[in-house]
């Protein structure tokens, strides 16, 4: 699937199983996990898709982004 490379902008492709994003002309390579993450810190339009990572959020919000980071690593 083509995709926006968060580096250069350019098209960047996402693997079939949505596990790699990778892009030839940068020769940007990262997880589709790290792309999220990356997009979300990068476009505060997007920040709340890191609700979608965080597991079960049953009766929580999906807190900052710091308290992402803090959770996922």
């Amino acid at each position: 699937m083509k995709i926006k490379c968060p580096k250069c902008k350019k098209v960047a492709e996402l693997s079939p199983d949505f596990s790699l994003v990778s892009c030839k002309s940068c020769n940007l390579e990262m997880s589709y996990g790290e792309y999220v993450k990356f997009i979300a810190h990068n476009d505060v339009t997007y920040s709340d898709i890191l609700g979608d990572y965080t597991g079960s959020t049953e009766g929580q919000t999906a807190g900052s982004l710091d308290d992402w980071d803090s959770q996922s690593g």
